[in-house]
């Protein structure tokens, strides 16, 4: 099973790994894509046009300082993946505390897509950033679709002959979209309020990570979308099936 993740918008500073080698990240079929995205934003921020930069990054005021802390990205420290991304589903999902089977299971199975990496493994070992992937830098273009033809030949061998569990959001879905039999191997996943069947929107976020943390701890192994549909009743979700992939989880809360 592979699990494809978006990060998160804020992420963890710090770290005492040194500074990001790109041919030791996984994928490795993404390491020429990912320097050139990492020259230009080093080379947006590093610019003397602070101005410029937090505009095509889309920063607020309050966030003026994730300039300088992308300008020094090359020798920023760094630790894993899974400790940069944080927020309402990495806290749900809760890395740290998983036994050790559910972490290898983890490492092997959970891809989190990236602006700036294209995607990674959470045990790869990266400095704090910030760029989404709804970003267009002056040279490369939109992050999103200057990342689909890399990704359209890494991932498919990534995701092998199994089930792909897609709860990317919009933007980082636009960076890769399986196709083929890998489509037809792929879920995605909804969740609703149980009575009125509206799509949530932070308990959204909580339930992933739930889910997917409960998959890891049991150790599941679905084939294809109806027998994760089947894992995840078994695991007391309260699941229903709306064809082509999609599976709906329904919650009482909203919180």
């Amino acid at each position: 099973m592979l699990v494809l993740l978006p990060p998160s918008e804020g992420k963890a500073t710090g770290g005492t790994g040194p500074a990001v080698k790109l041919d030791a990240l996984s994928l490795p079929g993404l390491t020429a894509a990912r320097s050139a995205v990492l020259e230009e934003l080093v080379a947006l921020c590093d610019g003397g046009d602070e101005d410029k930069a937090a505009a095509v990054l889309g920063l607020s005021p309050g966030l003026r300082g994730e300039v300088a802390k992308n300008a020094g990205l090359r020798d920023a420290p760094t630790r894993p993946a899974g400790e940069v991304y944080t927020g309402v589903l990495y806290d749900a999902l809760g890395l740290a505390t998983l036994g050790a089977a559910a972490r290898r299971r983890a490492e092997q199975s959970l891809v989190v897509f990236s602006g700036l990496w294209g995607a990674v493994r959470i045990g790869d070992v990266i400095p704090s950033y910030r760029c989404s992937m709804g970003v267009r830098l002056p040279a490369l273009g939109g992050l999103g679709a200057y990342w689909r033809p890399f990704m359209a030949e890494v991932m498919p061998e990534a995701a092998a002959d199994g089930l792909v569990l897609d709860l990317r959001s919009a933007a980082y879905g636009a960076a890769w979209k399986p196709a083929g039999a890998v489509a037809r191997r792929t879920a995605t996943v909804r969740v609703l309020q149980a009575q009125t069947r509206k799509v949530v929107s932070h308990f959204n976020k909580a339930t992933k990570g739930r889910l997917v943390r409960a998959l890891l701890e049991a150790g599941a192994r679905p084939k294809d979308p109806a027998e994760l549909a089947a894992a995840l009743r078994d695991l007391g979700f309260v699941v229903e099936e709306a064809g082509a992939g999609r599976l709906d989880v329904l919650v009482a809360d909203v919180h």
